[in-house]
């Protein structure tokens, strides 16, 4: 019942912060969504001149005026203000109906022997500005799961040996491109979502500039004995996978 009541709750605050945005768009704001394609062109174009004077100026004016815009939304502080009832609702929950919980302890025959674990140190960290990329060198790989701010990330595999079976890649980018090299013997599978920009997957162009969201796979992704499985999402950037 108080999980029923809960979703309730959520779905009616995404349906109000729905109602809330298109009024401000279309009575209150109008000049809202002229503002945000506005900072998008600037940081898409200010990206594309990343080694230049003027991409950087761009790329800085863009993000100056897109938090400009949300911050002046309605919507967003609608958003803040649902967010701080969420709370509200929550604690006064606890405090009404607390968890309970039993122990029942029961001594083990048998000492428990430890679990071994092991720590490897992963190739890349999650990180807020800048660019990351693989040893020009031989590496040893490890499987990659990280988050990014704003920045580019690059990975060649080529200089690595990667394990038999299924190997990972999942990054989520909010501003920044991602390139990936790959060697011509191993079959790839790739997951992509990005609200702006382009992708290239080896021949594979995708013309949509605009909340993408697709699955590619080589054909003999299933029965290799090596593979890659690639898991990426931007905000605002291009991706391209390559073979070398």
């Amino acid at each position: 019942m108080l999980k029923n009541a809960k979703n309730d709750y959520t779905g009616w605050l995404v349906v109000i912060g729905v109602v809330v945005l298109l009024l401000e768009i279309l009575f209150f704001n109008s000049g809202l969504i002229f503002s945000l394609i506005f900072s998008g062109g600037l940081i898409y174009i200010g990206r594309r001149k990343a080694g230049k004077k003027s991409g950087k100026v761009l790329f800085l004016a863009g993000i100056i005026f897109l938090l400009i815009s949300v911050f002046s939304m309605m919507t967003f502080r609608f958003l803040l203000l649902a967010i701080l009832l969420h709370f509200i609702i929550q604690y006064s929950s606890s405090k009404k109906n607390p968890n309970k919980i039993t122990l029942d302890i029961k001594e083990s025959e048998q000492a428990q022997q430890k679990e071994t674990l092991i720590k490897t140190k992963p190739l890349f960290e999650n990180i807020f500005f800048g660019q990351q990329k693989t040893p020009s060198s031989v590496y040893e790989w490890n499987d990659i799961n990280i988050q990014s701010g704003i920045g580019d990330t690059i990975i060649d595999l080529s200089y690595t040996v990667l394990p038999k079976g299924e190997t990972i890649i999942f990054i989520r980018n909010v501003i920044g491109n991602i390139q990936i090299q790959i060697p011509y013997e191993i079959e790839v599978s790739v997951h992509h979502t990005s609200v702006v920009g382009t992708t290239k997957v080896f021949e594979n162009h995708q013309a949509q500039v605009f909340n993408q969201a697709f699955h590619l796979r080589t054909a003999d992704y299933d029965q290799a004995e090596q593979k890659v499985k690639i898991f990426t999402s931007l905000l605002v950037g291009n991706l391209e996978v390559s073979r070398i």
